[in-house]
């Protein structure tokens, strides 16, 4: 008689702990990783700075001539005065040859000018336990305009201009003295700077010093100069207004003081973006600033 096979036995996987497979679930329905907080301003041009530490002299020397360059082309634009390529190169290259063309000896002495009051504001915004006076404003002028006398001379504009590049409202010239004293005082004042942005402090100075218009000339190239030292005493790169956002720019002054601050802001992100820009083709590629 045949033997009965013996039945197949089934096998069956091992069944994993309870806490185990609850484990796994929680795993699985774990949420994604929130993206990185995005970097604010003052992060990022503090990266920045590292960065073009990091890049060599010799890059940053082509860097700081590029940046002032077009610093002072658009600037100066805002205020009517187109330079050429070859006027700024004349003006602010250690390598360019000696100015023999009597038309553009006076030109280039305005964009030496322009270019001395960068470096003014540079330093000065350095020195972070010199206060920000009147003196401080009445200088930038005085380094744009030398024949205009000293900080103890110097004057305040002295009627309407008729021919005037800004249309807002300007201060009469016997309220000068003291509105601009105003704006120091709000800049200056604790209750200010706790209350608002290094940002928004600095566009709506800029904003109410440019409204008094407190020079005969270049009120403009001096408001802005100021806003820069202050953002740059607090961390931020320049402010650098396009040319081509001149007319946006009149109209501000004609309207409010945000508007001023949305102008200013959107200049530093543009700033920023550039510099990042130029400095990833310079790690990767090893790009040299081209002038």
């Amino acid at each position: 008689m045949a033997a009965k096979a013996s039945p197949k036995t089934s096998r069956k996987e091992p069944v994993a702990p309870a806490a185990a497979r609850s484990k796994r679930k929680l795993a699985a329905a774990a949420p994604a990783e929130p993206p990185p907080k995005p970097l604010t301003l003052e992060e990022r041009s503090a990266k920045l700075e590292e960065r073009l530490l990091a890049a060599g002299p010799e890059f940053q020397k082509a860097y700081r001539d590029s940046l002032d360059m077009s610093w002072i082309y658009h600037d100066s634009a805002l205020e009517g005065s187109v330079y050429t390529g070859q006027e700024l190169k004349a003006a602010i290259e250690d390598a360019a040859p000696i100015v023999t063309d009597s038309s553009i000896q006076p030109i280039c002495e305005e964009i030496r000018r322009h270019r001395e009051a960068l470096d003014y504001i540079r330093d000065y915004a350095s020195k972070k336990r010199q206060p920000i006076t009147i003196d401080v404003v009445k200088k930038l002028y005085l380094i744009l305009h030398p024949e205009e006398g000293d900080i103890k001379t110097v004057k305040y504009r002295k009627d309407i201009p008729q021919h005037r590049l800004y249309f807002h409202e300007y201060a009469p010239p016997d309220k000068i003295t003291y509105k601009v004293r105003q704006v120091l005082d709000w800049t200056n004042d604790p209750e200010t700077r706790r209350t608002r942005s290094a940002v928004r402090i600095a566009a709506r100075a800029h904003y109410d010093l440019l409204r008094v218009f407190p020079f005969a000339s270049d009120s403009g190239k001096v408001a802005r100069l100021f806003m820069n030292l202050l953002l740059l005493r607090n961390g931020y790169p320049p402010a650098i207004v396009h040319s081509t956002e001149r007319q946006r720019y009149y109209e501000a002054l004609k309207s409010s003081s945000a508007i001023m601050t949305q102008i200013v802001h959107e200049a530093i992100e543009n700033n920023l973006g550039s510099v990042e820009k130029l400095l990833e083709m310079h790690e990767s590629k090893g790009y040299t600033v081209r002038i």
